[in-house]
């Protein structure tokens, strides 16, 4: 089969289209051809060895597409059904093995590439937005790159939990694109200062939460943004990772509550797989929520998508198509 294959960790050229030994799924395991892989900035992270991972390997976790054989013990699915997975490394390629313990079926009417496109960032605007810092109606939210793959979702999941969305973005087509989703009000930050307007915008008060995926340039923006009381969830460092602080700065801003989650620990269960998963895909398949496809690229184009997003040239989401 065709694979990405990355042998030593570095930038996007590292990432190479090859010939592979097709795999075969192991007990409790499901073989599928997979339809698209997400592209993530945690695959960038992967790459770069800034998350270590044994070389020689197959990078994406995230992906869908339909079953063509099951392994010893696998019982939740069967040849032909439809599956995504947002946790599954090996997804850039045109068959991976899936435990059946992390797949979700994909609902009719729902396209494989958007499913693709929903699992791993979708359950993570589901996780930060019911548990990590739980919106009510009425809350004002601060969210960077609302133009991104993330901000989009994260725009989206906000309004309908009755939330207020203050979005940041660099250039006017982003700045339309963020209001489609639902913002509120836009912070261009190349030509305003994220704090002072945000400040401006709720009267002095600061934001209940800011949704922080870029890390190292918005971090400082991020806490001064912030009401008395208030939580930065801290999910991605698009950026570079925040250097070192002194907690006393969330005393003095104002007894500021800082999280840094990842979706693994909040999919440690499979009734908790299900409920975040199937609310999102239930959300896209009655149209309620927008999956924006920001990119389409062949295997052979995998380090041009990484370029792309870490550029930040794209919005929406990026997938890859065996």
């Amino acid at each position: 089969m065709r694979a990405v294959v990355v042998e030593s960790f570095g930038g996007p050229e590292v990432l190479k289209a090859a010939e592979v030994a097709d795999p075969t799924p192991g007990a409790g395991e499901l073989l599928v051809k997979v339809a698209a892989a997400g592209v993530n900035y945690i695959d960038t992270y992967q790459r770069t060895g800034a998350y270590p991972m044994p070389t020689p390997f197959v990078p994406g976790l995230e992906g869908a597409g339909e079953v063509v054989a099951v392994g010893g013990g696998a019982s939740r699915f069967k040849v032909g059904d439809r599956v995504a997975w947002g946790a599954t490394i090996g997804s850039y390629a045109e068959l991976t093995r899936v435990h059946e313990d992390g797949a979700v079926a994909v609902p009719d009417g729902v396209e494989l590439g958007v499913a693709a496109g929903a699992m791993l960032q979708g359950m993570t605007a589901h996780y930060l937005t019911r548990s990590t810092y739980p919106v009510q109606s009425g809350d004002t939210v601060l969210v960077h790159a609302a133009a991104g793959g993330m901000g989009l979702l994260l725009t989206q999941s906000v309004k309908a939990l009755g939330g207020r969305v203050i979005g940041t973005v660099s250039t006017a087509e982003k700045e339309k694109l963020a209001r489609e989703a639902g913002a509120d009000e836009i912070i261009r930050y190349t030509e305003t200062e994220i704090a002072p307007e945000v400040r401006r915008l709720t009267d002095g008060q600061g934001v209940a939460v800011v949704y922080d995926g870029v890390g190292k340039d918005t971090f400082d923006a991020s806490l001064e943004s912030l009401r008395v009381r208030g939580t930065l969830a801290l999910f991605g460092a698009a950026s570079g990772p925040v250097p070192p602080f002194d907690l006393q700065r969330l005393n003095a801003a104002g007894s500021l509550f800082v999280t840094r989650p990842t979706l693994a620990h909040h999919v440690l269960t499979r009734e908790e797989l299900d409920w975040r998963s199937g609310e999102v895909l239930a959300a896209i398949q009655s149209g309620r929520l927008t999956i924006r496809i920001g990119g389409r690229y062949p295997l052979a184009e995998a380090a041009r998508s990484h370029d792309d997003l870490q550029g930040r040239r794209t919005t929406g989401k990026l997938l890859l198509i065996p």
